[in-house]
């Protein structure tokens, strides 16, 4: 993208950070104080590259830098301890999960687990998914564990609402969040939470490949 030369190296830690709070939350007051301090072509490339290259993808970056996915395609042949065990370990470390049912082509439901390096932040008055409605999908509704009463736990919860929504034919998607209790700056101020998606639609038949 650009280049700092070796008497503007001091900034590239700081640089690098405000670009990464900015993808994260798209507050430019950071990186604009930043960039003031840079020589003026790296200022022009950045700016340039950000108007170019980085529109906003909901759920994307964190204050940390992206999201990345760090175990893709497991998958569990139904809703048993075994997977509760996955899911309740890589909740306890922090990744962030999604997880969705497919149809298998000779019958029977398959889970799919995707692991994550990181939960994404969503502000205060957002709506609590960072996972996007696939384009043409209708809701019959959300649950979230913020919902739950009672002490199952977060997992357990969320769980049961994908067992009794598969055992209905439905599709249905989970996936775990920070939920900030603030509009702005809300880095260290969210609530982990579960999400479950449940879709007016059936069960999708999983592609050959997955």
């Amino acid at each position: 993208m650009t280049t700092l030369g070796a008497g503007d190296l001091h900034l590239t830690g700081e640089l690098v950070s405000a670009l990464n709070s900015f993808l994260y939350d798209r507050d430019d007051s950071a990186l604009g104080k930043v960039l003031d301090r840079v020589p003026k072509p790296v200022r022009m490339a950045t700016q340039q590259y950000l108007k170019d290259k980085c529109e906003p993808v909901m759920g994307a970056f964190t204050e940390c830098g992206p999201v990345e996915v760090v175990r893709e395609a497991v998958y569990f042949d139904g809703i048993d301890e075994e997977l509760e065990e996955y899911l309740e370990g890589a909740y306890a470390i922090g990744l962030g999960i999604r997880m969705s049912n497919k149809r298998k082509r000779h019958g029977g439901v398959r889970w799919v687990i995707q692991l994550l390096n990181d939960e994404v932040s969503v502000p205060a008055s957002a709506e609590p998914r960072t996972w996007a409605i696939p384009a043409g999908a209708k809701l019959a509704r959300t649950w979230t564990s913020k919902q739950q009463a009672g002490g199952a736990g977060p997992v357990r919860g969320a769980l049961q609402v994908a067992e009794d929504a598969t055992d209905q034919g439905q599709w249905v998607r989970i996936h775990t969040l920070l939920h900030s209790r603030y509009d702005v700056d809300f880095e260290g101020s969210g609530t982990s939470e579960f999400v479950v998606d449940v879709f007016d639609a059936p069960i999708p038949l999983e592609q050959l490949g997955e």
